[in-house]
């Protein structure tokens, strides 16, 4: 998010417009926690993880009182247009505002890569890089071990880091919440590992599955006897949202938040600004929050034939 401000802060100055920052996101426009930013400001931050602005949950922002409050702090500083970068509840935000008259274009950044509307979202490349450098290393451990592990990463209800990571670790099974997947049968590509005469097994699984890491342990206990291996678990959780950005994630972020002030300078509002065919593109707020993105389920098929 940090390279996108700094994109958004420079290109916004060089088109001779005042900038402004706003605190917290939402909350801070209820709470006109807003003040001037400048170049000096965005210097030296492009490789720093996080956001300088900071974010927050804001549920209070879908209220008719919380929206109503930051268009007249938007007015008081006669601020013309609003730049969002987030994942959906940041686009539906935006959208909120939107329907009230207010110009704004959306930046899309989530690492679970489950918004309507682009290939790829800012923060993916990094978390799935931290994703797949833990599953390299417990693959040595296993191998070591002789153990079979479950590694579960984040994504809320979308498998796409998942199916990403699993598929680049050359895991044995990926489960998804797009494709349910009973226990039994993650033990039967864990056993089918062991055939291959390798020397671990590991599975991949998203935390919004049905049958997660902690599911997964628990009925592998409970039939311990009857799978003949240890199984460990390893949860990344945050783990994958606090790296260093990634080179790819360094350029996308930047030529995203470019293209959001070009977007704004074309008086083109109501949109997200994402990636689509190898470019940046927009995409119509209303159809952004209208639909659901799908999922991959021939890429996961295909992971599946390389892992027999």
């Amino acid at each position: 998010m940090n390279a996108a401000i700094r994109a958004v802060v420079q290109f916004g100055l060089d088109a001779r417009l005042e900038m402004f920052a706003v605190h917290q996101g939402f909350r801070g426009l209820v709470e006109d926690s807003l003040f001037h930013i400048r170049a000096p400001d965005v210097t030296s931050m492009i490789q720093k993880p996080g956001t300088i602005l900071f974010s927050s949950r804001y549920a209070e922002f879908k209220s008719d009182s919380a929206l109503e409050m930051a268009l007249q702090n938007l007015k008081r500083l006669d601020i013309d247009a609003v730049i969002g970068i987030g994942g959906g509840g940041t686009q539906r935000g935006l959208y909120d505002l939107s329907k009230r008259g207010f110009p704004v274009v959306g930046i899309i950044a989530t690492i679970n890569n489950d918004v309507y509307g682009t290939d790829i979202s800012i923060g993916v490349d990094t978390a799935l890089n931290v994703a797949l450098e833990s599953i390299d290393r417990l693959n040595i451990t296993a191998s070591a071990l002789d153990r079979a592990f479950i590694v579960e990463v984040m994504g809320r209800d979308c498998g796409y880091l998942a199916l990403m990571a699993g598929l680049a670790g050359g895991a044995d099974a990926i489960i998804v919440p797009e494709q349910p997947t009973e226990p039994d049968q993650v033990a039967a590509l864990l056993h089918g590992a062991y055939r291959r005469c390798k020397h671990s097994a590991l599975a991949v699984v998203a935390e919004g599955a049905k049958y997660n890491g902690d599911a997964l342990v628990r009925y592998f206990d409970e039939h311990r006897t009857t799978l003949g291996f240890d199984l460990r678990l390893t949860k990344l959780g945050h783990v994958q949202r606090g790296a260093t950005p990634t080179a790819f994630d360094r350029i996308l972020a930047t030529r995203l938040g470019i293209h959001a002030i070009q977007t704004i300078r074309q008086q083109t509002h109501c949109v997200m600004v994402g990636w689509k065919d190898g470019k940046p593109a927009t995409a119509p707020l209303n159809e952004v929050v209208a639909n659901k993105k799908e999922f991959d389920l021939e890429l996961l098929a295909q992971a599946h034939v390389l892992a027999t």
